[in-house]
């Protein structure tokens, strides 16, 4: 892999094992997962009905004759788990966005980049309506591929595929919208956008890891700042600054 996204990846290892990102490491995933957990238990009966009508309307359900009922309530099951999934990563994300994010990207740049200029060319609305899109964008990817989870190899791929679209848009933007122009931004986009993904691609694949995919979002953050803000400052003829 690329030196740079590993260079990356061990440098959120190290940080993640710190006090400081210890304290924020589970918030996240814990978060949603006690969130989506609470809502599964008062409306799983909904839910399901709700999908078991909408099966058993189906044309193949009437052919299917006597067996069409198992057919409906094992289908309408698999339906909300596999919703509840993609429902459980974006709150994860979101709570990331909203309460950690700012402080990984506060604790990266003043312990690794003290002299990095900031010439920030986000907002926070902007991280939102980036944020709101990338979510929406993710759950169609989410809905379109389901059907091809049916080919086994599916199953494994395209759920870390799609992590790691959703990386790239939000940690891609966040980490750069305090520091970098708009100019600089689209300039990293354009020629590291290639890593970026790659970078999403291994820490997307941590949320479809029991226990790992505990600490994905916090580690996910960590990984894109340090690679982002390595990458402006090497646009910026800087190196020095990073250590």
């Amino acid at each position: 892999m690329m030196p740079t996204v590993m260079r990356a990846l061990a440098l959120a290892v190290a940080d993640a094992a710190r006090p400081r990102m210890l304290a924020l490491m589970l918030m996240p995933a814990c978060a949603a997962i006690l969130a989506w957990s609470v809502a599964a238990w008062i409306y799983w009966e909904t839910w399901t009905r709700w999908f078991a009508d909408v099966i058993a309307a189906s044309w193949f359900v009437q052919w299917s004759g006597s067996w069409g009922g198992w057919l409906v309530s094992s289908a309408s099951a698999l339906l909300v788990i596999a919703l509840l999934v993609p429902a459980v990563i974006l709150t994860a994300l979101l709570v990331n966005e909203v309460v950690v994010m700012p402080l990984v990207l506060r604790y990266v740049q003043e312990r690794h980049y003290p002299t990095l200029a900031r010439d920030g060319f986000g907002t926070a609305w902007g991280s939102f309506v980036n944020a709101a899109v990338s979510g929406v964008l993710f759950l169609a990817l989410w809905l379109v591929t389901l059907p091809l989870w049916l080919t086994g190899v599916g199953a494994l791929l395209l759920p870390a595929l799609n992590s790691a679209y959703l990386n790239t848009r939000i940690f891609g933007y966040d980490a750069l919208a305090e520091h970098a122009s708009a100019q600089e931004y689209a300039a990293i986009r354009r020629s590291a956008g290639g890593r970026l993904y790659s970078l999403g691609l291994v820490v997307g694949v941590l949320y479809y890891v029991p226990v790992l995919n505990l600490i994905a979002p916090v580690l996910s953050a960590l990984a894109y700042t340090h690679f982002c803000l390595d990458q402006l400052a090497r646009l910026r003829g800087s190196p020095g600054q990073r250590r």
